[in-house]
């Protein structure tokens, strides 16, 4: 809470948020990243996996076989999403289950799963693409902007 707020506040809520904070469960901070770091390692593990899978099986390189590498996460994801076990995952791991692709592709199905009874088009679609657009927009104008940066270093830095 900024200064500007605090200064700001009766004295029924300042008594209210110093009642709230002596109250307020202590979070175990160290058991939180721990789980956050088995959960994510997990999932990194399981991709090398899924990797090696398709090394192995198909022929790919390591590199050809990052596209379906990340494409079988998604899918898995999704129907971990879809029968209810990606959240209990997400609530024991915490971070862990949110950075890696796996759920931003839990977060897209959970809002295409919660606006269901709205209709196809305007919930699930829209919905969707209201979390998915600004990470999708990011994720172009950051590539556009490396891709300039990369062009600049290699055809006019030397």
């Amino acid at each position: 809470m900024s200064d500007k707020k605090k200064k700001t506040l009766t004295p029924t809520q300042k008594e209210y948020q110093l009642f709230a904070k002596v109250r307020e469960p202590k979070r175990p901070l160290l058991m939180n990243c721990l789980r956050a770091f088995i959960a994510g390692g997990t999932i990194c593990a399981l991709g090398q996996a899924i990797t090696l899978f398709y090394t192995t099986f198909f022929n790919f390189t390591e590199r050809k076989a990052g596209d379906p590498t990340v494409a079988t996460l998604i899918l898995f994801a999704t129907l971990l999403t879809g029968f209810g076990v990606y959240d209990r995952i997400a609530q024991w791991a915490g971070a862990g289950s949110a950075v890696p692709v796996t759920g931003f592709a839990n977060a897209i199905a959970s809002a295409a799963i919660e606006h269901r009874s709205e209709g196809f088009v305007l919930g699930v679609g829209s919905n969707m693409f209201k979390l998915a657009g600004p990470v999708i927009v990011f994720g172009v104008v950051a590539a556009f902007f490396i891709g300039i940066i990369h062009f600049i270093i290699t055809n006019l830095g030397g």
